[in-house]
């Protein structure tokens, strides 16, 4: 009996098109995600840095909250026979208003700092992961959120799978913080009914703090790898296939073979024209297989010899058959056709460096037509 398992290795299979995202994205993909508020970006890091800002902060001021937030309960308190008047039963409304515009200025006051350290840290932790680009895109209405099924895919995705895993390791580590925390310092929380005011205030600011700060530190471990993990994540998502890599070529740059084409057309209107100026020429100088390089000097126009063609193999030999019908001269020599075919393109004058060498074959062409 043949115990052994057929399969199809065509099911492990991703589908898609182009096949698998093999390829890693291009700088244009990159650059369209950004533009519609595709990052990589880590929620935890704000979170983290607002958490480290908000209770160093509190160690830092926690005198001056004290005594702002004591002030204002013994201003109400004090005052609540002399500002609550009773009108025929009942409490004016306008009273009402007045204490607590009192409240929410003293308040406010008491806690902007805390308010301007979270804004300017939540900005700052965003810049440092991405960038500043201001995008409308995320809050356009999309409206295949609404679809139920899409809503299913993602309660059940990797990423929520994620999510849940880094909420309960979140909760673990912060109770182990708490309990070490704690542990030991029961007698000073049960002496807080026999504590002052202040005083039991100023303790439990000093335990709030200090659990805060380590509840802190771990909050900035968890909140590095989330930034690495999504960092990866978004790296995998925007992968490309080899057949998108291809469209995406042949949107920016045009199809391959259409510029292939292009530049041979090109090339045969630019022979076309070079072989149209090439009778003008007064020496065509050889390889004498391999290239050709004709030359024209007009002496009252042209401060030096000029390429008006040049050609190699195929092209060369049609340059010299064009100069043979027209009675130019063909002058071989090897290394000055070299030289010319390599560095100098058509139209252009010949560099100083050659004026020696193409001088002396001018002059020897002009020996021969008698000009000389």
């Amino acid at each position: 009996m043949d115990l052994r398992l057929r399969y199809d290795l065509q099911f492990f299979a991703k589908e898609g098109p182009g096949g698998e995202k093999t390829e890693e994205a291009t700088s244009k993909r990159l650059s369209d995600a950004r533009k519609k508020g595709q990052v990589a970006k880590s929620q935890e890091i704000t979170v983290a840095a607002d958490l480290f800002a908000f209770f160093i902060i509190l160690s830092v001021y926690k005198e001056y909250l004290g005594t702002n937030f004591l002030f204002l309960f013994r201003n109400i308190y004090e005052n609540i026979p002399d500002t609550i008047v009773m009108v025929d039963g009942y409490i004016p409304r306008a009273t009402f208003d007045s204490i607590f515009k009192k409240i929410i200025v003293v308040v406010l006051l008491t806690v902007l700092p805390y308010l301007i350290a979270g804004f300017a840290l939540a900005l700052i932790c965003n810049i440092i992961q991405f960038g500043f680009k201001i995008t409308p895109e995320p809050m356009k209405p999309k409206f295949d959120k609404l679809n139920p099924l899409n809503g299913i895919k993602r309660i059940f995705s990797v990423q929520s799978l994620f999510n849940l895993l880094k909420a309960l390791l979140k909760i673990g580590l912060i109770s182990a913080v708490v309990y070490i925390t704690l542990t030991g310092r029961e007698e000073s929380i049960y002496l807080l009914y026999d504590m002052p005011l202040k005083q039991g205030i100023a303790l439990m600011g000093d335990l709030i703090i200090d659990l805060g700060l380590r509840c802190a530190l771990v909050y900035v471990i968890v909140a590095f790898a989330d930034f690495l993990y999504q960092k990866h994540k978004f790296r995998e998502d925007m992968k490309m296939t080899k057949q998108e890599v291809k469209d995406e070529y042949k949107d920016t740059e045009g199809d391959p073979q259409v510029k292939s084409k292009q530049k041979q057309r090109m090339r045969e209107a630019a022979q076309r024209r070079m072989m149209k100026e090439l009778p003008k020429a007064d020496v065509v100088i050889t390889n004498p297989t391999h290239y050709a390089v004709a030359l024209l000097y007009n002496q009252d126009e042209d401060p030096a010899p000029k390429v008006i063609a040049k050609g190699a193999d195929f092209v060369a030999q049609k340059i010299k058959e064009v100069a043979k019908e027209n009675h130019i001269e063909i002058v071989e020599d090897k290394p000055l056709a070299r030289m010319l075919y390599a560095n100098v393109e058509i139209g252009e004058f010949i560099p100083p460096e050659l004026y020696k060498a193409v001088a002396e074959v001018l002059a020897y062409v002009y020996k021969l037509q008698g000009k000389i």
